[in-house]
């Protein structure tokens, strides 16, 4: 039983390992777009 939970630990860190990497990439690309966004609208300007 021990075994078991130990893998189950271990399969639950490396999903929140990944959904983390997933949400920091998602925030970085929404920043670089919010960022271009502005570098055209003050082109425009």
């Amino acid at each position: 039983e021990s075994r078991i939970r130990d893998t189950d630990m271990a399969s639950q860190m490396v999903q929140f390992t990944k959904n983390q990497i997933l949400t920091q990439a998602g925030t970085a690309m929404l920043a670089q777009a919010n960022s271009q966004s502005q570098t055209v609208l003050s082109l425009l300007q």
